[in-house]
């Protein structure tokens, strides 16, 4: 039987990948773990392994858009034909490839050519998945694919051409006349997506509070001078939430297709800001590092997303988020769905506050902790807080 190759999920934002270069020709024999293609998303670089041995038949050419879980080939075993509803393309030379800036005519776009009428369209399933998406009509793109195929570029090349031509902004009144603009797309419209489902399909609810971070500050100086790793507050910050969130296990759960899954191991997403958006780095097992393990895989894993080669592996599985933003008091965190809880971290500054009934300076911080009210209750949040705030503020077992 047929193997499929299909677009892996490489990552909670991800609902498409490129495959950006094929590592095996058409007809070409692979052994199971041969490099098959290589595949790109909005934020990693990844090496798709095949699963199996066998003949391998790409079904959609290089430079293809492909949905996760959408069809990019099959391995077949010797004698084996592509299954019934993916047939090989014809070798032929490829005609002309249409300019992404050429826009087809009125009559082009109104209605379809005699020729496609008469004869069935030949396109791949990437071609096929991008016209549903963007609304096209197939018979009226120009196939640019080998054999005489539709592939999806030619679909995405019309599509723009198309609301080129069509498009007329129409902006609020009394609005300047902008300087430029440019789509939603890529990682910014893969955030986008991701932020506006988990407001749409969680219960969210913010909790404040200010905690005193002058003794954890001190010591976090002192272990710093003694190790190698340079020890920051959001490490005290993880390691404190690692050892709340072993003693309000709630905290530590997801709400996944209307189920509630808890968990003993506690993995924590870090947020890491990069040029354009950002990426959350989990770290695995947080409850059984010391400190310096922490910064230690901390540091690695923020140098490895600015670089672009961060694994799949290390950007799945999170159980609760820490994002930390050392420029503002405070702000309010939206969840990475389906974790139940996101820890914002502001700066730390200090205050004039009363202790004992005197007024002293001390640093200070805003925590936001923002839950999905579907699984956590807010007595349970608050209690969470509290527990934080005191693991915090009386932080020297975090450093043993």
């Amino acid at each position: 039987m047929a193997t499929r190759i299909v677009m892996p999920r490489l990552g909670d934002f991800m609902t498409e990948g490129t495959v950006v270069r094929l590592a095996k020709s058409a007809g070409e024999e692979v052994g199971q773990g041969e490099v098959i293609a290589e595949i790109e998303t909005e934020k990693l670089n990844y090496d798709l392994e095949a699963v199996a041995g066998g003949r391998f038949h790409p079904v959609v050419d290089e430079g293809a858009t492909v949905a996760v879980d959408g069809l990019i080939g099959y391995l077949l075993a010797v004698g084996e034909e592509v299954p019934a509803s993916e047939t090989p393309p014809a070798p032929s030379a490829p005609s002309r490839p249409q300019s992404r800036h050429e826009s087809p005519s009125p009559a082009a776009r109104r209605a379809p050519s005699a020729a496609s009428s008469k004869t069935p369209l030949r396109s791949t399933p990437g071609a096929r998945r991008v016209a549903a998406r963007l609304g096209v009509d197939l018979s009226q793109v120009t196939a640019t694919g080998p054999g005489g195929r539709i592939v999806d570029a030619d679909v995405r090349a019309f599509a723009e051409a198309q609301t080129t031509a069509d498009q007329s902004p129409s902006l609020p009144p009394g609005l300047p006349q902008p300087s430029r603009s440019e789509p939603l797309s890529g990682m910014r419209r893969s955030i986008a997506q991701h932020m506006s489902d988990s407001l749409r399909n969680s219960a969210q609810l913010s909790y404040f509070m200010e905690v005193d971070v002058t003794e954890a500050q001190r010591l976090r100086r002192e272990a710093s001078r003694q190790q190698d790793t340079t020890l920051t507050i959001s490490h005290v910050l993880i390691k404190a939430c690692a050892e709340t969130l072993r003693r309000i296990p709630i905290m530590n759960a997801i709400l996944f297709d209307g189920t509630i899954y808890h968990f003993d191991q506690i993995n924590i997403g870090v947020a890491v800001a990069l040029d354009d958006g950002l990426i959350v780095p989990v770290l695995r097992d947080t409850g059984s590092m010391d400190i310096s393990q922490i910064a230690s895989l901390t540091h690695e894993l923020a140098s490895r997303a600015r670089e672009g080669t961060l694994s799949p592996d290390d950007v799945v599985g999170g159980t609760f988020t820490i994002s930390a933003l050392g420029s503002v008091d405070g702000f309010t965190p939206i969840l990475n769905p389906p974790q139940s809880g996101i820890l914002g971290v502001g700066r730390s500054a200090e205050k004039p506050i009363v202790s004992r009934g005197e007024i002293v300076v001390r640093e200070m911080m805003t925590l936001s902790l923002t839950a999905d009210h579907q699984v956590i209750d807010g007595a349970t949040a608050a209690s969470f807080m509290r527990r934080l705030q005191a693991t915090i503020e009386r932080p020297t077992r975090l450093f043993q």
